[in-house]
């Protein structure tokens, strides 16, 4: 298959059923907004251009898609008028022309191949991607040749007849065309129509007038999925996710309740990884082998490394980096910071902007105080130390190796290696205070 191919992503769309100030194709789906699946895709095509179509005002867009260039539909005609807002970049185009939409985000690498290994073998003009949904209706129309199966034409669903409303292979939108000529056809398309708009599907029919030949290839439904609203955007998830854990559990992670994890769309996952129910992941996650995540977790922009054991109800905020048999335990925040081989942060601690050393350990309920309203500053624990439970860690804070910071502690600064530090008021007993203080009160209040 010759890999010369330019793909155009139709993207201007203002999606008003979502109801949202930003552009529809930038919501997210599994953490990447919609036009960044799509794009994918076409890098996985290994496409030599990917041209964006936007419409005005979409910095936000163009930014999203950068370094891909973008193109200004400034007045919504149609499809066709869309794609020919990338005039310029096409006309010197050659090999095949991909046009995908920024709003349908679940087409696979190898739907798209073989939609272009299909236009490639005629070759023909035009090859579309069809499917037969349950309920053909609202859905253009795939007219077929009974005999050589070639496409003769896409009918919109208002213009059909009775026997054309029978058929059930329908139009998914995503087109594939011969690059050369390309340009030409679609401005041999008029707006003859009820919205006066220049419609991609008559190109079909304008090619097969001039001689040429059409094809269609067939797609699952759920493939095909656009979104417009917020409840497609939501059926859209369901399926990227189940698309996402099958991919995980084929890989040789054990998902102990595939429904309740929320994986995304760049989630890395070792081999013999457990993940127990209701664990959230977000962007930029990377789990190494034989790797635990109990239940009700949350992981973003964080690094796990082999056999470490994280949760339950642990929060890994991005930069935290966990190292081989660490154990992160229940309540536990992680931000920005290293936690070596084998250390251990066990119970409802905040650990940020720090370094635990290996082998460490860090009591229940030690915080370190990273921020001061301004600037944020690093905790570093060396290997092997030792900072008991209840202690606050004012950084910036300096703690050497094998050192030992008593429970209740509240210190900065530096200490030593193998020192012991105790920062505790002192203790003050009364004997028999709380009995007299008791009577006291009952001779005042009258209350037992």
């Amino acid at each position: 298959m010759s890999r010369s191919l330019s793909v155009v992503v139709l993207a201007a769309g203002m999606g008003t059923r979502m109801k949202s100030a930003h552009p529809k194709v930038l919501h997210k789906i599994a953490g990447k907004p919609m036009v960044n699946h799509v794009i994918d895709a076409a890098r996985s095509l290994h496409a030599e251009q990917t041209l964006v179509v936007v419409g005005p005002d979409m910095a936000a867009l163009e930014k999203a898609v950068a370094p891909h260039p973008t193109f200004e539909q400034t007045d919504r005609l149609g499809t066709a008028h869309a794609v020919l807002a990338a005039r310029n970049a096409l006309e010197g185009a050659t090999g095949d022309v991909l046009v995908l939409y920024g709003d349908s985000p679940l087409f696979t690498a190898a739907t798209l191949e073989r939609l272009i290994a299909a236009r490639q073998e005629g070759p023909h003009a035009v090859a579309v991607l069809g499917f037969t949904p349950d309920d053909p209706a609202g859905y253009g129309r795939l007219a077929t040749d009974p005999y050589t199966g070639e496409l003769i034409s896409i009918i919109e669903d208002k213009e059909c007849n009775d026997a054309e409303r029978r058929i059930g292979f329908c139009n998914s939108g995503v087109m594939c065309f011969a690059a050369d000529g390309l340009v030409a056809l679609l401005d041999a398309i008029g707006n003859d129509n009820a919205k006066g708009e220049y419609y991609l599907t008559d190109a079909v029919a304008i090619a097969r007038q001039q001689g040429r030949t059409c094809v269609a290839v067939e797609v699952a439904e759920e493939e095909t999925l656009g979104v417009n609203s917020r409840a497609q955007l939501a059926v859209a998830e369901d399926l990227m996710q189940t698309r996402l854990r099958d991919a995980a559990m084929a890989n040789g992670a054990t998902l102990v309740d595939p429904a309740s994890v929320f994986l995304c769309a760049d989630t890395e996952i070792g081999r013999d990884v457990v993940i127990e129910p209701n664990v959230v992941f977000g962007p930029g996650v990377r789990i190494g082998d034989d790797v635990t995540i109990k239940a009700f977790s949350h992981l973003e922009g964080c690094d796990i490394a082999m056999g470490a054991d994280i949760g339950p109800y642990a929060r890994l905020r991005p930069g935290a980096e966990i190292g081989e048999g660490a154990r992160i335990g229940n309540f536990v925040e992680v931000k920005k910071a290293t936690i070596e081989n084998g250390a251990k942060v066990n119970h409802l601690s905040y650990i940020g902007d720090a370094r635990v050393g290996a082998k460490a350990n860090i009591g229940a309920g030690t915080i370190t105080c990273n921020y001061d309203g301004y600037q944020k500053y690093r905790t570093d624990i060396g290997a092997g130390a030792f900072v008991g439970s209840n202690s606050a860690l004012v950084a910036p804070v300096t703690i050497g190796d094998g050192a030992i910071i008593a429970a209740g502690s509240t210190l900065g600064g530096e200490v030593a290696a193998d020192a012991l530090v105790l920062v505790r008021a002192q203790k003050v007993e009364k004997p028999g205070w709380a009995a007299k203080f008791r009577e006291k009160m009952r001779a005042l209040t009258g209350k037992a």
